[in-house]
């Protein structure tokens, strides 16, 4: 049962699990199952259409990868993972060791991660935040002083967002626009607009942990706090590079296959992950991929 937008954490750990056990795992993440534990099985079973749920995951994580590769190509030393719940990047990824990496999430999720991750060595040095992200003023002191140090700044905010208000997110747009040292950022989207409805059977699974983020248009959204696209991962496209299709499942499965295949793509390119960029960053790394 989900308490907490804590217990998402948990969640999405043992989704993580699942898809590394698969024969054509798009990642393998082998220290998942050991942060998802039996909460995170638990709540896997206690949620309607988890399946749907799990194929996102594993597309959203697949793209990010990607992405993260990308911006440490372009030059970024320094990663700031908001929210980073049990994500385990540093320890399964190619990451240079030079690289420093920061995860900020609320702090009985740092204390549990530490504990458990504490035998296992990362590729590059890791610091743990614990901190309610929507504390401007605190959170505003730590990203300053992580720029300090830094000549290149990666953001990433993967499953964070849905679960923050517009005007908090707006916010937190324009403070690491206002930061220069912060160049990209690396987020997860679903552009479905505010019309997009979750099923009918969450409204009490999620009531400790409501969505929040309610946008007409995402990319235009973040463009207005400085923010553009420059380069997007749809999950229709991920999906068929991975050869992981939609799963096949009663009702919402057979009813995304009973749409014909050009309008199936459409729907699933209304979701996906993308890294964003300051403009004036763009004659740096070229123009925005869409």
């Amino acid at each position: 049962m989900i308490t907490h937008v804590v217990d998402t954490a948990l969640w999405v750990a043992h989704i993580r699990a699942m898809e590394s056990k698969r024969a054509r795992a798009a990642f393998h993440d082998p220290l998942a199952a050991l942060l998802a534990g039996e909460a995170g099985e638990a709540i896997a079973r206690s949620i309607p259409h988890s399946s749907v749920v799990s194929w996102g995951v594993a597309i959203r994580t697949s793209a990010i990868d990607r992405l993260i590769g990308d911006a440490l190509r372009l030059g970024i030393d320094t990663v700031v993972n908001l929210g980073a719940g049990f994500d385990t990047r540093p320890y399964r990824m190619d990451i240079p060791s030079h690289v420093r990496w920061f995860e900020i999430d609320f702090p009985q999720l740092v204390d549990s991660k530490n504990r458990r991750l504490a035998p296992h060595t990362p590729a590059c040095a890791v610091e743990r935040i614990g901190m309610d992200l929507l504390d401007r003023a605190s959170r505003n002191a730590l990203l300053a002083r992580i720029a300090d140090a830094s000549k290149g700044v990666l953001v990433i905010s993967e499953g964070v967002i849905p679960y923050i208000s517009n005007h908090e997110i707006a916010c937190l747009a324009k403070d690491l626009h206002a930061i220069a040292a912060f160049r990209f950022w690396i987020q997860d989207f679903d552009n479905a607009g505010v019309r997009a409805k979750t099923p009918r059977s969450w409204a009490d699974k999620f009531k400790a942990a409501p969505f929040l983020f309610q946008v007409d248009d995402w990319f235009d959204f973040f463009s207005q706090c400085g923010w553009e696209a420059r380069t997007v991962i749809t999950s229709a496209e991920e999906a068929e590079r991975i050869h992981k299709p939609f799963p096949l499942t009663f009702p919402l499965g057979l009813l995304m296959y009973s749409l014909p295949k050009s309008l199936r793509r459409k729907v699933q390119s209304a979701s996906g992950a993308v890294m964003m960029r300051r403009p004036s960053d763009a004659v740096r790394t070229g123009r925005a991929t869409r």
